[in-house]
């Protein structure tokens, strides 16, 4: 049974910082490129950032063209966990924050139709 547990959600302030994590089980982590995404109240679901499976030239990311700069994903296989530190943070980013895994190992896809299993999300409020 895979499961996908997010943590670090909170509420911070406009400028401060929080760093999420993703701890995965019940797949074989190393193989999987993982994704976070955001879901505002009212709003679609929003691809943030991507990283794929650690190769021999080493992993890809992909960022949101609006969290570039400030947000940097990063993975570690050995914790089969994933992170989101996320800097600089706007009122605007206030939402739930999902993690994702899919199984193309090679490919920081956007489209949240592309990841097989999401955890149940954490939510981050920046007050302004």
């Amino acid at each position: 049974q895979v499961q996908l547990v997010e943590s670090g959600g909170g509420l911070v302030q406009a400028g401060g910082s929080l760093r999420l994590s993703c701890a995965a089980s019940g797949l074989t982590f190393s193989t999987y490129t993982m994704g976070w995404f955001r879901q505002a109240p009212g709003k679609e679901r929003d691809f943030v950032a991507a990283i794929t499976a650690i190769t021999w030239t080493g992993s890809s990311t992909r960022y949101a063209d609006s969290v570039k700069g400030r947000f940097t994903i990063s993975r570690d296989n050995a914790k089969n966990t994933v992170y989101l530190q996320m800097n600089s943070l706007k009122p605007e980013e206030t939402a739930v924050y999902y993690c994702a895994a899919d199984p193309t190992s090679w490919v920081t896809s956007t489209s949240g139709g592309q990841y097989t299993y999401w955890g149940q999300g954490t939510q981050v409020t920046v007050s302004s």
